[in-house]
């Protein structure tokens, strides 16, 4: 094939894919002086264009007659990535709405860009999806890079693409598939041999967290462990920050507060040194949290803080974030005996999860029924409780819906509703693997008095 050919074939494949990228078909194109028959030929390569057709065809793609002829088109490809690098820093500084406009825009002209700043954008839009609580179409995007060829187990973007999937199938209520990719991507990591990097760490991090999600609080423990050492050893201060953060929920979720609040005040104290406005916010409320759980508890500081931590995410956080923000404000309300202002904001926080089944709804129906139940409403409360009960139902049995449960027998007791806080507390022993006897009986497995007393 001689070389007219061939560039009139290049020609033709570049048209092809730019005039679909932009959703047009054969006949957008057409004109009084370029026919659809002709286009059809220029596609398929039969046809050179003269310069007078391809400056037409530019003009009516949007494009330069420069990428249509060689590929290469220098000023639209600066353009993009100057647009793709405002889309990242718009990420970075919580503007998640105007990242996925950015990278999508970036997206549409993907021909005119380099494989690698393809790669680039279409993880940051899969990362605005998930910041902006779109978490199954994050889940795709994530999936769709993770599962390309072109990404190489070990790598810097393999092990954050890892680490994304981990964290939107926790945040999905899927606890089994979140620590089954963690442990999968360990697993393999280990098999390579290659030397920890900030991104492994990391990648184990979320992994503790994902333990913890599912209840699995002693293997959280010694992963978390076990990722001090190692972070403290070569990590970077991002890592180590993760690893500190995680650890300290971990300690929370064994009732190791004091531990939990010095771990916490380390992971604070690595944060100082950045700049990521979100992860501060989260951090101001998982300490604010951990004051309320502590003895004697600060809970006046506690409220600053995750007013602090809910004013910041407001423009920053997700969904669930803002959500667990105002259910913390809501429990440091009742721990000041401001029941009104505690149920305001419980309902702001089931306003914000949108009545789906996930544990931050049930924490968030339990909070408001003590708020209601301080406040003299005795049977909304009731009724709030029952509530939060059949969603509960609905989450897979684990040790952490036992503590849900055991929330909410807590609180029914409380308040003298023996009956229903025994139901609650059976409940709770079921989910986390003790379950009762089928049948009354005594010592020697003889029936018991209430049987005997029926013969």
């Amino acid at each position: 094939m001689d070389s007219t050919a061939e560039d009139g074939e290049g020609t033709g494949r570049r048209l092809r894919e730019l005039r679909r990228a932009r959703g047009l078909k054969q006949q957008d194109l057409a004109s009084d002086d370029v026919s659809v028959s002709y286009i059809s030929l220029i596609e398929s390569g039969k046809r050179t264009p003269s310069a007078a057709v391809v400056a037409l065809l530019a003009e009516r793609l949007g494009c330069t007659t420069g990428y249509l002829l060689t590929g290469q088109d220098d000023t639209r490809t600066r353009e993009l990535e100057l647009k793709t690098a405002f889309a990242d820093l718009s990420l970075h500084n919580g503007a998640h709405g105007e990242a996925l406009q950015a990278f999508s825009e970036a997206l549409a002209s993907a021909p005119v860009l380099p494989e690698a700043t393809v790669r680039r954008a279409r993880l940051g839009q899969a990362l605005a999806l998930e910041q902006l609580g779109r978490l199954e179409a994050a889940v795709q995007a994530f999936t769709l890079l993770y599962e390309d060829p072109e990404c190489v187990a070990g790598s810097a973007e393999w092990s954050r693409l890892a680490t994304a999937l981990c964290r939107c199938h926790q945040a999905l209520g899927d606890q089994v598939l979140s620590v089954e990719i963690g442990e999968r991507a360990l697993r393999r990591l280990d098999r390579l041999g290659l030397e920890a990097t900030d991104d492994h760490i990391q990648l184990g991090a979320v992994l503790v967290g994902c333990y913890r999600a599912r209840g699995d609080l002693a293997k959280a423990r010694l992963l978390a462990d076990r990722l001090l050492r190692v972070a403290d050893d070569r990590g970077g201060r991002t890592a180590q920050r993760e690893t500190y953060w995680n650890a300290a929920l971990v300690a929370q979720s064994q009732g190791r507060t004091d531990e939990a609040l010095a771990l916490a005040d380390r992971a604070g104290a690595l944060l100082a040194e950045s700049d990521h406005v979100r992860h501060h916010a989260l951090l101001r409320g998982v300490y604010g949290t951990l004051l309320l759980g502590s003895d004697p508890g600060s809970p006046e500081r506690a409220r600053h803080l995750l007013e602090q931590s809910h004013a910041r995410l407001v423009d920053v956080g997700t969904p669930v974030e803002r959500a667990s923000a105002q259910t913390g404000l809501a429990l440091a309300c009742l721990r000041l005996d401001l029941a009104a202002e505690a149920e305001e904001h419980a309902l702001a926080a089931l306003a914000l999860l949108r009545d789906e089944p996930r544990p931050e709804s049930v924490e968030a129906r339990a909070v408001l029924a003590q708020a209601q139940f301080a406040g003299g409403g005795s049977g909304q409360a009731q009724e709030t409780l029952r509530a939060a009960a059949e969603q509960l139902r609905q989450l897979p049995p684990a040790r952490s819906s036992a503590a849900v449960w055991r929330r909410i027998a807590d609180i029914w007791q409380q308040y003298g509703y023996v009956a229903e806080a025994t139901a609650a507390y059976q409940q709770a022993l079921s989910d986390a693997g003790l379950p009762g006897l089928s049948a009354p009986t005594d010592r020697a497995g003889a029936p018991g008095a209430a049987q005997e007393a029926a013969a």
